[in-house]
């Protein structure tokens, strides 16, 4: 099967190909979610070289939402235009490890941070919102790597690590599934945050 996987989670974004025995192909670069062009050069290299993809596979972080959603776009676009198959898969699932068990931090913002865990490629636990304290009493207790793909600033001892879209595409390329009409959607750790404008008092004057 023809796999192509994209990640744009985190700041070092990556686009793999896979297909059958051959050797797979992956290529990485800045992630800027101000600037996409790094992305789709990417992109666009692959499928020049190798053609039109059979399975399409995603990273919906948790991280950075604009990345997530031009990476979902992106892969909607493919999937029409190659009918293709098209999957999402936690980024934290991804993560360059050493062994098959780990932990994934990050900053949530809103003093705010999010916990996984991970075993075997498979979430086991979270992500859950947790605040400085709660995330300290987590990770404290454990004796596995506890990964991040920023750095955080009050965690220290936490080793970085990104997602990888070949990771992506090797969970992709072995999970048997059905054609599904399900959107895709950015793992988002809380409802969406509005602000409504202010009331403005408009005098008239004659």
């Amino acid at each position: 099967m023809k796999i192509l996987a994209l990640e744009l989670s985190s700041a070092r974004g990556s686009v793999a190909w896979m297909e059958g025995e051959e050797e797979p192909f992956v290529t990485d670069f800045a992630n800027d979610r101000k600037h996409s062009g790094p992305f789709f050069e990417a992109l666009q290299l692959c499928i020049r070289r190798f053609g039109q993809p059979e399975r399409i596979v995603v990273g919906l972080g948790p991280g950075s939402y604009a990345g997530t959603r031009i990476a979902i776009a992106a892969g909607i676009g493919l999937r029409t235009a190659a009918d293709a198959e098209l999957i999402g898969l936690s980024s934290a699932r991804a993560m360059i490890a050493d062994g098959d068990d780990f932990a994934v931090v990050g900053d949530a913002r809103r003093n705010s941070f999010y916990f996984a865990r991970v075993q075997k490629r498979r979430c086991i636990g979270g992500p859950v919102l947790c605040d400085e304290l709660e995330l300290r009493e987590r990770i404290i207790t454990l004796d596995i790597p506890v990964l991040s793909a920023e750095r955080l600033s009050a965690f220290p001892s936490v080793t970085l690590a990104y997602p990888s879209a070949l990771i992506l595409a090797q969970l992709g390329g072995a999970m048997q599934i059905k054609g599904s009409d399900t959107p895709l959607e950015p793992i988002y750790l809380r409802e969406a945050h509005i602000t409504t404008p202010k009331s403005r008092i408009v005098k008239i004057t004659q």
